[in-house]
């Protein structure tokens, strides 16, 4: 394939026709000489004259000068060989990303991976979700924290990832979207985005397609226990029910805190891990828009930000922007609550909201084992008295003045669940009220009227990473022979498709395992 860079396309005249007669004449061929075409990489240009630029891989006959825009490329595929015997018992805890990827790839290898589900199956996991929001009636295996397709399946669905692609997984990661059912502009787009809505079919098409190849899911089914020998896995207890396992995968999420505290009583090696904690801000999303892409706006689609502070005591960010969102009570333990963004894959709410959170570590909550993860829960515990069983919330304005208005100003914010006014200073200690307010008025002159009096603050975002880091060897293996610690809840991803592609990993790893 010859790949095509640095194609800029007018954002008013965004058509594949006006793209291919720019990737022709930039090689100076005819239209009718492209045989056939794949769009590699989508994104926007925002700095004076907004545009797209594009990279295009093309077939040609034609004989083409090469330079650093037009360049031969082979197509990057992915494979591995397997060396594991095919009636390995391999059970996997949790069908949030990781859990489901490794299933996936096992499946689709020929294995049949049984794969434990604390919570209900997507359905039935969507109305009990709604039902909370409406009434407050916590299910603390089913939520939106926990059940099929993780805490994912209720959040903004970006699937952009920083980490590094040597093995070609994150491609590999968005093809399996596609082929069950995320719309293609993902493998291309500069910032992929499949939206909480969408992102629920491809998990139960994923799902479906793993049963047709021999896997096995068990719902509403918890880890209890896991029995060792000779510091290998020998089986695990599952609600009433033993189970025999040669390979068990811990892709448990970061809200299994239960499970984390079991799991060490085993003698699993793990450690504390500096995470972040804030409040999530919400403006109407045309401010966002007209900010970033003035009067190209009405052009795109709904604009989202990443902003920086660095503070004298600790680093402040934004986090989980979601674009024409909402902000949804993602609780999943009784009597405490906790905060995250979602959006629709239209992202049509009107109203940006995002996490705006300072990093905590040691120093901040102690440096014995679950001490990250008690500060989580004091914090949550006090959001669910500030609002009374609700969402707590507040004005900016009145963040910043300390004190409460029990009245919306001029915007309406949109959140999934009940919510009350509350004084949100009261979640945290000084310094870090502190870090958040000098942020806040930071961003404001990166983004004209991020400082808006009458947005609106929730609390309490505690959920950002895991607090904890499960060990794992080189091999991807817990010092428990047979255990794979994978995923965020293990300490190692964050977000969508690094979860994925640590699943992948992990799959890779027990696979290249001789019998």
């Amino acid at each position: 394939m010859i790949r095509v860079r640095q194609i800029k396309i007018d954002i008013k005249n965004d058509t594949i026709d006006n793209l291919l007669n720019s990737v022709s004449k930039k090689l100076k061929i005819n239209r009718n000489d492209i045989l056939s075409y794949k769009i590699n990489k989508k994104s926007i240009d925002a700095r004076k004259d907004i545009h797209f630029v594009y990279e295009v891989d093309i077939e040609t006959n034609c004989n083409i000068k090469f330079d650093n825009d037009i360049l031969y490329v082979e197509d990057a595929k992915y494979e591995v060989e397997s060396n594991l015997d095919k009636s390995s018992k391999i059970v996997i805890i949790g069908s949030g990303p990781c859990g489901l990827f490794t299933a996936y790839m096992l499946a689709s290898y020929g294995y049949k991976p049984i794969v434990i589900e604390r919570g209900e199956e997507i359905d039935k996991r969507v109305k009990t979700v709604s039902e909370f929001w409406e009434t407050n009636k916590l299910d603390t295996n089913s939520n939106v924290q926990f059940g099929e397709g993780g805490a994912g399946t209720f959040s903004d669905g970006k699937l952009n990832t920083q980490i590094k692609d040597k093995n070609n997984c994150i491609k590999e990661v968005l093809r399996i979207f596609v082929e069950n059912g995320a719309p293609e502009e993902i493998i291309y787009d500069h910032m992929p985005h499949i939206g909480t809505d969408k992102l629920r079919e491809v998990v139960k098409n994923m799902r479906n397609k793993i049963i047709s190849l021999g896997g096995i899911f068990k719902y509403n089914s918890c880890l209890n226990d896991i029995i060792i020998e000779n510091n290998k896995i020998k089986s695990i207890k599952v609600n009433d029910e033993i189970i025999d396992v040669d390979f068990l995968v811990l892709a448990v999420g970061h809200s299994a805190r239960d499970t984390f505290r079991m799991l060490n009583s085993k003698g699993l090696v793990m450690s504390n891990k500096p995470f972040a904690v804030g409040l999530r801000i919400m403006h109407p999303q045309s401010l966002i828009d007209n900010n970033q892409y003035k009067e190209y706006a009405k052009y795109l689609r709904p604009a989202s930000y990443k902003l920086i502070y660095n503070d004298l005591n600790r680093g402040v960010y934004s986090f989980c922007m979601c674009p024409g969102g909402y902000v949804v009570n993602a609780s999943s333990e009784l009597n405490r609550l906790v905060v995250n963004g979602m959006s629709n894959y239209d992202r049509a709410s009107g109203v940006a909201n995002s996490a705006i959170i300072a990093t905590v570590t040691e120093s901040d909550y102690g440096s014995n084992l679950f001490d990250g993860v008690k500060f989580q829960e004091k914090l949550e515990t006090m959001a669910y008295k500030l609002g009374s069983s609700n969402i707590p919330i507040q004005r900016l304005e009145d963040y910043y003045n300390n004190k409460i208005t029990t009245e919306l100003g001029s915007f309406n914010p949109m959140i999934k669940g009940n919510y009350t006014f509350a004084n949100l200073n009261l979640l945290f200690n000084d310094d870090i009220n502190k870090s958040l307010k000098n942020a806040i008025k930071y961003f404001d002159s990166k983004i004209k009227g991020f400082y808006m009096e009458d947005s609106i603050l929730a609390g309490v975002e505690s959920r950002t990473s895991s607090p904890i880091r499960m060990y794992r060897d080189e091999e991807l293996e817990s010092n428990i022979k047979g255990i794979y610690p994978a995923g965020e809840g293990a300490g190692y991803a964050g977000g969508i498709t690094s979860s994925a592609v640590d699943g992948i990993k992990v799959f890779e790893a027990i696979i290249k395992r001789r019998s």
